[in-house]
């Protein structure tokens, strides 16, 4: 039963996610607001929603491991498991600007989250109001920057054309299947965890992160399908800035995180593994061909995805 609440969970949060994705750019193209900023904001925060309710829903439960190793797990899945698929359907062009502006602020929330979890082991609702005042800033720039090249992000010609009717269902319908998704994802990992003897930590950055990363993971395959010449890796990028800033950040003011001695391996480990995967992105897009991930980079980043995973499970023995 517990694997049934699973499934089902992960199912209703890509649904959810679809939903969201598609409301949210459609009032965002009816507000007139700029195409960069849909892709870089609107859409990262929309396939964030599964990791915010899913970390929310299991800080007030009691379950801080599983909300800090759901976003840690997410993370890496999302450059990993995403990047590393993708690439190995359709080799990716990474746009010079991607460095100068996404890159830096991923790697710049991925320290602060680091620093904050390594000084007391928890995160308490003012470093919640750190992360989120980061997010702040980050949408400030953005939007600084979108002005100067507004047309940066293309969108679906029929989400463009979207009656208002339809952008309000699918909000609402969008929240109903997150919200449920959330509620069956979280009993049936917690219920799977408690019958294996297996730390809900670990359940969160295996399991419950590789479904809340769906939406980026099925969006990510179906661009490489259709033979286009690059996936919008900011998308990707924005997604994991949104993770830690607004998801954790949220989280924490709501319900500050507590990691107990079982999750600890979220500090001793699987922080690092954030770090590094960023980090490798940048001489992975300059060597041997600058601006280009490869299908053997993929295969890199798949393989890496593997080794963390297989080591999560390993500490068990």
């Amino acid at each position: 039963m517990s694997l049934f609440y699973l499934l089902i969970g992960l199912v209703l949060l890509v649904i959810g996610g679809e939903f969201l994705v598609r409301s949210s750019v459609g009032l965002s193209l009816k507000l007139k607001l700029s195409r960069m900023i849909i892709g870089l904001t609107v859409v990262s925060f929309a396939t964030s929603a599964p990791e915010l309710i899913v970390s929310i829903q299991s800080a007030l439960d009691g379950l801080s491991g599983l909300a800090l190793g759901n976003v840690i797990g997410s993370n890496i899945a999302n450059i990993a498991l995403v990047l590393g698929a993708t690439a190995l359907i359709a080799p990716l062009a990474i746009d010079k600007d991607f460095f100068k502006f996404n890159w830096p602020w991923m790697m710049a929330f991925s320290i602060v989250l680091y620093i904050l979890l390594l000084s007391d082991n928890n995160l308490v609702r003012w470093e919640g109001g750190v992360l989120l005042g980061g997010i702040v800033i980050f949408l400030v720039l953005l939007i600084r920057r979108a002005r100067k090249n507004p047309e940066a992000v293309n969108v679906e010609e029929e989400l463009q054309e979207t009656k208002w009717w339809k952008i309000f269902m699918f909000l609402v319908l969008g929240g109903l299947a997150l919200w449920q998704g959330s509620e069956l994802l979280v009993k049936g990992a917690v219920d799977i965890a408690a019958s294996l003897g297996i730390p809900e930590s670990i359940i969160a950055v295996s399991m419950v992160a590789l479904g809340t990363s769906v939406p980026e993971l099925a969006a990510s395959i179906i661009a490489a399908l259709k033979k286009e010449k690059a996936i919008s890796l900011g998308n990707l990028i924005g997604s994991n800035i949104f993770n830690i800033g607004s998801v954790l950040g949220i989280t924490a003011l709501i319900q500050p995180i507590q990691i107990n001695p079982e999750g600890m391996g979220l500090l001793n480990n699987d922080i690092y593994w954030i770090l590094g995967i960023s980090f490798a992105l940048l001489p992975l897009a300059f060597l041997p061909k600058a601006y280009n991930i490869s299908r053997y980079k993929g295969i890199l980043y798949l393989a890496a995805y593997l080794l963390f995973i297989y080591l999560a499970f390993a500490t068990l023995s």
